[in-house]
């Protein structure tokens, strides 16, 4: 790791704040590093896209904090999805690592990958797990110590990009609608591109 990771005061914040400011972090595991370029925001109450609507449980629990926590889990029984929980503990949120760009490990990030490179082989979550070689039991790793899996300072995006959340077609209309998902503007690392428009003014939950 050549940077020392975010402090847990950075996570304890709201969720959307952090998806905003995740923008261009570093993900670091052994040589690999990914600089994240699209997010998505999850938060519960009443957020019924956040897996905190069913309560809390053994898969769920690293979702209620502490901040600066990861959050794993298997989504299809397939893909690892690394979310990094903010807000205060006890809260539910999280933020979906969504894209990365690689920036160090790059013969490592394409064997896991199958030996795909460039965009479309981590314009996903499940690809960025892969990449990062996570499984379930990196839930409830502490990111924000040098440990195995660490979040970096990276480096600003010049522009943002707001659009809604993918794949949440079981949540309800009005927060399947909410413009929660994140990405740097001018990156070619970013998946589902029509959705998303230049970020405007600051997005709350409806009440």
């Amino acid at each position: 790791m050549a940077a020392e990771p975010l402090r847990r005061a950075f996570f304890a914040r709201d969720v959307v704040d952090v998806a905003r400011d995740l923008i261009g972090r570093t993900l670091h595991r052994d040589s690999v590093v990914l600089r994240v370029t699209e997010t998505e925001a999850y938060k519960w109450p009443p957020d019924t896209a956040c897996h905190a609507k069913a309560g809390r449980t053994p898969r769920t629990e690293p979702l209620f904090g502490p901040p600066g926590r990861a959050y794993v889990y298997l989504c299809y029984g397939i893909h690892n999805l690394l979310n990094l929980v903010t807000g205060d503990d006890g809260q539910a949120q999280a933020v979906l690592i969504r894209a990365c760009e690689p920036v160090g490990g790059l013969d490592v990030v394409a064997q896991r990958r199958g030996g795909r490179r460039g965009p479309a082989s981590l314009d996903g979550p499940g690809k960025v797990g892969q990449a990062l070689g996570l499984d379930t039991t990196w839930s409830n790793h502490d990111v924000t110590a040098p440990s195995g899996l660490e979040v970096g300072p990276g480096t600003p995006p010049q522009g943002l990009l707001a659009g809604p959340r993918i794949g949440i077609d079981y949540a309800l209309p009005e927060h399947r609608d909410l413009p929660w998902r994140f990405a740097e503007a001018d990156s070619r690392w970013v998946g589902h591109r029509k959705s998303l428009r230049p970020l405007g003014a600051a997005v709350t939950m409806p009440a």
